[in-house]
C-alpha cells in the first residue's frame, strides 16, 4: 500500500487543462521525482495535494485515508509538508522562532522560551546540525536556511515531504550535504516528492520518477530503468527513432554573417547561477541557447544584459572591454533583451501600444530629451506597418492586444532604439502557430539585415530550425557548441541528456 496516491487528477482552468487525469503514488522511504519541462502540470498537480488548488475530478489517499486539504496550513496539519525553492521563512527572527512561528508551546499565558530551546536543539539534531537556535536565520547560508525550513516541516509531523527545486540555489557541497539528509529520511519511512530540473541529481537521488507533459501522465518507472536520453525524449514528447533519423534544417537561415565579432564574453560566470563560459557572437548571426528549464540559458542572456552582475569574466563590444552593471547600459551598448514572460517582465498592459513601443528609444536617447508626440507616433507607425501588429489603433492598451502581438510590440521596443545585438528569450511561447511563424520569418529577416541575434528556447526544434550555431546548456554548464551538419536535433538531444558538465568542446562540420 502506498504512502500517498493521487487517481485520476483533473483540473482545468479557462481555455486549459492544466492536468488530465494524473495518477501518483509515493511509498515510505522512497524519494519520487517529478519531472516535465515548463507548463507540464507539475505545480498544478502539487497545489492540489496542498490545497492551494482544488481538483475537478479525482482522490487524494493518504495512509489509504481520502484526504481534500482545503489550504496549505491544513495540508501540512494531515502531515503533508512543503520545502520551497525560496526560503518562506522570516530572516529577521532566529532560527529557534522560525522553527516554532505560529505554535509556540506557552506557560503561564507566555511563551516558554526554555521549552523552544529545547525543541529547536532536537529538532536541529535531526538533521545533524550543529548551530545556535538563537542566532538570526539570516546570518547563515541559504544551504542552512534550507535545512532549518526542512527541520520546521519535519517537526509537523510530516510524512510527506514535498522539496521544490531546492538545489536551484546551492553549491555542490551543498548539494551533497542535502542529499545525505534526504537519504536519512528515506531510511526513517519518509516519503520525499523531488521536483528539479537538474538531470544529474535525479538520477542520483531518486528511487522512481513520473513523467508529465502538456498536463498528462507519460509515464511511471524505476530511475534504474530509464536513460537520460530516454527521459529528456518522453519529456519533450519525441521518440527515440524520431531522433536517430532527424534530419537537420535545410531551409535558409540566411547568408549575411559577418566576420565581425560584435560581442564576446570570456569566462563570464555567476556562481550558482551559470559556470564561467566564452561566446562569441557576429554580425548578422543567430546564435541559439538550447538546454532544459533550469539549463543555465536564461542566466547567461542576463550576465551579458546587466540584469545580474556576474563573479567573473569580462565582455567585449567589437574587441573592446565594456562594464555592462545594468539594462540601461547594456541598451546605450547597442542591446536589447526580450524577456521569457511578456506579461511581468515585458509588456506595461495599461500602457498603449505607443507608449509600450517607444520607452527603449527614450531611455537610450535620456528621459531629459523628451521624444516629441509627432514622432512617437511616426515610429510606433512605422512599427505596426513593418511588424503586422494588429491593434485598432496605437492608442489601444497592449493588454488588450493577442499574445502574438503583444510580443510583437515588445520586439517592436527594442528595434525602435535601434540595436545591434537582441536577446530573445522564449519569443514564441504562448502564441498561436501563425504568430509563431510570424516572428522566426521576423527574425530571419533582421538577421539579414546585419542584426545579431541571440535566440533562447525550450522548443528544440525552433532553437534547431533557426540558429546558425548553438550552444548546448546542461545543468548550469555550457557543454558543447554545435555548427554546420552536426546542427541537429539528434545531437542537441543527446547533449542535453548526457554532455559531460566540462568545460564545452565545440563540434564542427
Amino acid at each position: 500500500m502506498p504512502l500517498l496516491a493521487m487517481k485520476n487528477i483533473t483540473k482545468t482552468f479557462p481555455g486549459v487543462m492544466a492536468l488530465d487525469g494524473v495518477n501518483f503514488d509515493l511509498c515510505s522511504g522512497e524519494a519520487h521525482s517529478l519531472v516535465g519541462e515548463n507548463g507540464a502540470g507539475k505545480s498544478t498537480l502539487i497545489k492540489v495535494l496542498t490545497g492551494v488548488y482544488r481538483q475537478d475530478e479525482g482522490e487524494i489517499l493518504l495512509e489509504d485515508k481520502r484526504i481534500q486539504p482545503l489550504s496549505p496550513f491544513e495540508s501540512q496539519r494531515m502531515g503533508v509538508s512543503t520545502v520551497y525553492q525560496e526560503i518562506n521563512l522570516v530572516p529577521e527572527l532566529s532560527v529557534e522562532e522560525n522553527l516554532f512561528l505560529g505554535r509556540q508551546p506557552m506557560k503561564l499565558g507566555r511563551i516558554d522560551w526554555k521549552k523552544i530551546r529545547r525543541m529547536a536543539e532536537k529538532a536541529l539534531s535531526r538533521l545533524n546540525l550543529q548551530i545556535d537556535p538563537s542566532m538570526p536565520l539570516s546570518s547563515f547560508s541559504i544551504a542552512t536556511q534550507q535545512m532549518i525550513a526542512i527541520a520546521r516541516s519535519l517537526d509537523i509531523s510530516a510524512r510527506v515531504l514535498i522539496l521544490d527545486e531546492p538545489t536551484s540555489s546551492l553549491d555542490h557541497h551543498e548539494v551533497e550535504r542535502l542529499f545525505s539528509i534526504i537519504r536519512k529520511l528515506k531510511s526513517e519511512g519518509l516519503g520525499v516528492i523531488f521536483i528539479s530540473h537538474f538531470l544529474d541529481q535525479i538520477f542520483e537521488v531518486s528511487d522512481r520518477l513520473t513523467i508529465l507533459r502538456n498536463g498528462q501522465l507519460i509515464e511511471t518507472c524505476e530511475v534504474s530503468r530509464i536513460s537520460r536520453l530516454e527521459l529528456v525524449a518522453k519529456m519533450t514528447g519525441k521518440s527515440i527513432e524520431d531522433l536517430k533519423t532527424a534530419q537537420p534544417y535545410s531551409g535558409k537561415k540566411g547568408t549575411n554573417i559577418g566576420k565581425r565579432e560584435i560581442l564576446k564574453a570570456e569566462r563570464l560566470g555567476r556562481k550558482k547561477d551559470i559556470a564561467p563560459f566564452d561566446l562569441q557572437l557576429h554580425e548578422g548571426e543567430i546564435l541559439g541557447f538550447a538546454g532544459l528549464l533550469g539549463s543555465g540559458r536564461t542566466q547567461a542572456a542576463e550576465l551579458l544584459f546587466g540584469l545580474k552582475q556576474p563573479d567573473t569574466g569580462k565582455i567585449k563590444r567589437e574587441g573592446v572591454e565594456v562594464s555592462i552593471r545594468s539594462p540601461q547600459k547594456a541598451v546605450q551598448y547597442g542591446i536589447g533583451f526580450l524577456p521569457e514572460d511578456r506579461k511581468t517582465q515585458g509588456i506595461f498592459p495599461d500602457l498603449s501600444v505607443r507608449e509600450n513601443i517607444i520607452l527603449a528609444f527614450q531611455s537610450k536617447k535620456g528621459w531629459w530629451k523628451p521624444l516629441s508626440r509627432k514622432k512617437q507616433e511616426l515610429i510606433t507607425k512605422n512599427f505596426i506597418e513593418t511588424l503586422q501588429i494588429k491593434t485598432a489603433d496605437m492608442e489601444k492598451p497592449v493588454g488588450q492586444l493577442s499574445g502574438g502581438n503583444q510580443q510583437k510590440v515588445i520586439l517592436a521596443r527594442w528595434l525602435a532604439s535601434q540595436p545591434e545585438i537582441i536577446i530573445l528569450d522564449e519569443p514564441t511561447r504562448g502564441i498561436d502557430v501563425g504568430a509563431k511563424a510570424e516572428i522566426e520569418s521576423l527574425i530571419h529577416n533582421l538577421c539579414s539585415e546585419g542584426l545579431s541575434i541571440i535566440l533562447i528556447s525550450g522548443e528544440l526544434e525552433e532553437v534547431e530550425r533557426n540558429s546558425h550555431r548553438i550552444m548546448v546548456f546542461r545543468d548550469k554548464v555550457i557543454v558543447s557548441e554545435l555548427e554546420g551538419e552536426n546542427l541537429n536535433l539528434p545531437n542537441i538531444m543527446k547533449l542535453i541528456a548526457e554532455g559531460e558538465a566540462n568545460p564545452r568542446e565545440t563540434i564542427q562540420a
